[in-house]
């Protein structure tokens, strides 16, 4: 029974065998599947919501567990944690005064989560916090507008912007993920993004 292979173990074998750019074709395709089969399946739209905000939840917790096993920050982006962070607040003051539903309460994980990992990278793991590294300007995506931006949209198109900011982050992160898959399958434990990529 020692020669014995399970298909999951075999399918695991062939990929591993591939070369990267194969790999990286079958994981799109994969992801391309999933999507239409969520599309297919998923008629509650707002429980699709609230799976992957608590699936952040559940990443941020993992990146606890493994920040505090591994007692390292390398690779790390502080300035991404604190965006993380005050995004979150942000919209987590929308949710207690628009919604307060589920989505306050998972909101609420995440930002407590998040923050803890600002104080471990901050005090905890300072010492391997690679401040070179991490040398994106955050005053480029966080503005002092004093409002002007938000009177000028006016009242009626916040579905539009909505949208238009979601759809934008999610291709921020699928460009994040197509990098972070490239450098898991050529090995580097940090990711090293090209330079002309935030």
């Amino acid at each position: 029974m020692k020669g014995y292979k399970t298909p999951i173990h075999a399918a695991a074998t062939w990929v591993r065998r591939q070369p990267p750019k194969i790999k990286i074709f079958l994981a799109v395709i994969t992801a391309l599947a999933a999507l239409v089969f969520l599309r297919m399946v998923v008629e509650d739209h707002d429980s699709l919501f609230v799976v992957a905000e608590a699936a952040h939840a559940i990443g941020i917790s993992v990146l606890i567990y493994k920040l505090t096993k591994e007692r390292t920050c390398a690779g790390l982006s502080l300035k991404s944690q604190e965006l993380t962070a005050i995004f979150l607040a942000v919209r987590l003051y929308c949710s207690f005064v628009m919604e307060y539903d589920i989505h306050t309460l998972l909101d609420s994980a995440t930002l407590v989560t998040t923050l803890w990992v600002i104080y471990m990278m901050r005090f905890k793991l300072r010492a391997s916090y690679m401040d070179d590294k991490d040398n994106f300007a955050i005053y480029y995506v966080v503005l002092d507008t004093r409002g002007r931006l938000l009177t000028a949209l006016g009242y009626g198109l916040w579905p539009s912007m909505v949208l238009l900011s979601e759809i934008v982050q999610t291709f921020i992160l699928a460009d994040f993920c197509y990098y972070y898959v490239k450098s898991l399958i050529g090995g580097q434990l940090v990711l090293r993004l090209p330079s002309g990529v935030v």
